[in-house]
């Protein structure tokens, strides 16, 4: 901390004492990012109104700023007009809900991420080779649901370790298990022991289903939680990763973690007696919602937030093939 004119400011006792830090990364994953700037490139190309399938990521402002452009947002399609364009969630949808946009006639631009693609395809493939399919996620999450209506009759739902007794397989040596991208990874491969244990054979998927930002989102909160007294995450209730980026913190050392929408939301009282601060956000929140928080935590006497670096992310996801064709083509015609 610094005066104006760059010589260091003289900090009270309690000033001293206090420290923010900020983990990195946080925010936006590239599956949001390109979710994000598909309806918003659709609603510049197309016009207002684009339908959207569910939230197309699961956060509140970011819905409620693409629906003042002149996104709507549904829950089935047939709250869409036949022939009109609707966009596909970040989550992914099932086979059966394309072939119902086909049916109606509506243009479809699926901006499900590429890493729930992955898994969607890992379904079908295990499935055409007459795997049981234990699916590991949350029950009514849109991705499990994606996931699980790719292959319906190979697929069943484990959302823990308490889930595990229940499953019932035709043959123990031909059985794999996918994940919901969001999870926890330590969560999630306490399921996967209490399975093997029940069957031995039990097969991996080829790769680590759990998202690369959730899993370093995850790692960056349990740096920035030990000994910490307050940790706040900036992110939606019904956001999955960012519900148990909350919970990650307190596991990790945190003494007390809260889940916010935005800055609005802090109680000033959390921050009674607390010197130390640490503040992140889940992969579907914008960064000036950090920010907010970083302002707020600033106005009642905290020091300038120190970063603290876990992990670089470099992933950019090229937008949908239907809207870039239809971008091209507009380009083109203004030549």
């Amino acid at each position: 901390m610094s005066t104006d004119l760059g010589v260091p400011a003289v900090l009270s006792p309690d000033e001293a004492d206090k420290a923010v830090r900020l983990a990195a990364p946080r925010g936006y994953c590239a599956g949001v990012d390109r979710a994000v700037i598909t309806v918003e490139k659709a609603l510049d190309l197309y016009g207002a109104p684009v339908y959207v399938r569910k939230e197309i990521v699961h956060n509140k402002h970011v819905v409620g700023d693409l629906a003042e452009r002149g996104a709507i947002f549904v829950n089935e399609l047939d709250e869409v007009p036949e022939g009109a364009t609707v966009v596909f969630s970040a989550h992914g949808v099932s086979p059966a809900v394309h072939a119902e946009a086909e049916q109606r006639s509506l243009k479809t631009i699926d901006a499900t991420c590429p890493l729930v693609t992955k898994v969607h395809l890992e379904a079908v493939r295990f499935a055409k080779e007459d795997f049981d399919i234990l699916l590991i996620g949350h029950a009514g999450h849109e991705e499990v649901e994606g996931t699980m209506g790719e292959a319906p009759d190979h697929t069943q739902l484990v959302e823990g370790p308490w889930d595990v007794d229940k499953v019932v397989v035709r043959d123990p040596k031909r059985v794999v298990w996918l994940s919901q991208t969001t999870l926890s990874v330590d969560e999630t491969m306490a399921t996967v022991a209490a399975l093997r244990e029940r069957f031995p054979e039990l097969l991996d998927p080829p790769s680590d289903d759990i998202c690369y930002a959730t899993q370093n989102r995850q790692l960056a909160v349990k740096e920035i939680s030990p000994g910490t007294d307050l940790v706040i995450v900036v992110g939606s209730a019904n956001s999955s990763n960012s519900v148990r980026l909350a919970e990650v913190a307190l596991e990790a050392g945190a003494r007390a973690a809260y889940r916010i929408d935005d800055a609005s939301e802090i109680d000033e009282a959390w921050l009674d007696g607390v010197a130390t601060v640490s503040v992140t956000s889940g992969a579907s929140v914008p960064e000036e919602l950090v920010q907010g928080v970083i302002g707020y935590l600033k106005e009642r006497g905290y020091p300038d937030a120190t970063q603290v670096h876990t992990a670089e992310e470099s992933l950019i996801f090229a937008l949908p093939p239907e809207l870039r064709k239809d971008l091209r083509a507009a380009e083109q015609a203004t030549r």
